[in-house]
């Protein structure tokens, strides 16, 4: 990894879903691996394929001589007894290759890999032009494992993708000239985000996991918890509830759930009421009693569809959890707005700041 944050970030994707609470074997859950990303030995024929063998990342790059560096990373499972499924680690590195040459040369390269004699897979990497100095790069990998059984599959299966001489676009923020060219990249399980710090553009990670860009491991997580899903409040909450017994019997079944059941038993009261999270409030050029229109760009639900082009007036602007920045709004002709107490507003809607527009 280019720095400890991407690397702890690649390390929580890697990891997520990998045992579930209550962690020990003899649950029915933790009879298989439920990371996302899992890629499936290919099939026989391109009918048989009822799961994914294979994933594709396109991102646009700035910079003609730029030079990209891929790793695919994944879990590779092994037979640990009965139905207990142990997993290692393993990093594919792909050699550095020049996009404007990898652009002359019209085709994919490929790059095959195997680990140990089990699993077997392949790389292709492509470049084309996309507008005056920037590619669009596109990344597959494939499982080319033979059998069909759980000890072929590649899990948590991500990429990690690097640059020098050139910067990545962010494809979930793009500047307004690349819109469209952002728009046009096809990820096929995958979402690729920025990672390193805030405005760097030189490392992308793909992963199955929907992320901001320059996601950040919160500073109030204490390491991993392995589950899917679920908050490290709720996980340590339910961590402490379980018996010595089924302590144990989760802790004989891999060494990162030991290590996670010795933290969560060693944190003190003060660790554990910080896990309950923190409220962090930020603004950002939209001060509070701002005058905006609406202009709902995910139409997730139906306010987003009712609300469009409303005038609003600009309440707080808020970081969630995940760091991203939210503009509480009261719409100015709702006639709920003024059923609140303590100066709230009794209706309050939440928007990117990529979803208002901030009149004058």
């Amino acid at each position: 990894m280019r720095d400890a944050a991407t690397g702890a970030i690649a390390r929580a994707v890697l990891y997520e879903g990998f045992v579930l609470y209550p962690y020990r074997p003899s649950a029915l859950k933790n009879r298989q691996r439920w990371t996302f990303g899992g890629l499936a030995p290919r099939p026989a024929g391109a009918a048989d394929a009822d799961e994914a063998w294979s994933m594709q990342t396109q991102v646009l790059v700035v910079g003609g001589a730029a030079a990209i560096e891929v790793r695919v990373r994944f879990l590779q499972l092994m037979d640990g007894g009965g139905d207990w499924q142990q997993a290692i680690e393993r990093e594919v590195p792909v050699p550095p290759v020049a996009v404007d040459a990898l652009a002359a040369r019209g085709h994919q390269e490929r790059f095959c890999f195997r680990a140990d004699a089990i699993v077997a897979g392949a790389v292709e990497i492509a470049a084309e032009p996309f507008g005056a100095d920037v590619h669009r790069l596109t990344v597959a990998v494939h499982n080319l494992s033979e059998g069909d059984g759980r000890l072929q599959r590649m899990a948590s299966t991500h990429t990690v993708l690097g640059v020098e001489g050139g910067s990545f676009v962010s494809l979930v923020d793009p500047p307004a000239g690349l819109a469209d060219a952002a728009a046009a990249c096809v990820n096929l399980g995958t979402w690729p985000v920025l990672v390193g710090p805030p405005g760097s553009a030189d490392t992308v990670l793909s992963s199955p996991i929907v992320l901001p860009d320059h996601p950040e491991i919160a500073p109030e997580s204490g390491g991993d918890l392995f589950d899917s899903s679920e908050i490290d409040e709720i996980l340590t909450l339910r961590v402490l509830t379980l018996t010595d017994e089924e302590k144990a019997a989760a802790a004989a079944c891999d060494p990162r759930v030991r290590d996670m059941l010795a933290r969560v038993e060693a944190m003190s009261a003060a660790e554990l009421m910080q896990l309950h999270g923190a409220l962090r409030r930020t603004r950002r050029d939209v001060p509070a009693g701002a005058r905006v229109r609406l202009r709902p760009r995910g139409r997730a639900d139906a306010f987003d569809i009712a609300l469009a082009g409303r005038i609003a007036t600009v309440v707080a602007v808020e970081q969630d959890h995940e760091g991203r920045l939210l503009v509480g709004v009261a719409v100015d002709d709702d006639p709920g707005k003024d059923l609140g107490a303590d100066g709230l507003p009794g209706h309050r809607f939440f928007f990117r700041l990529d979803e208002i527009e901030v009149l004058a």
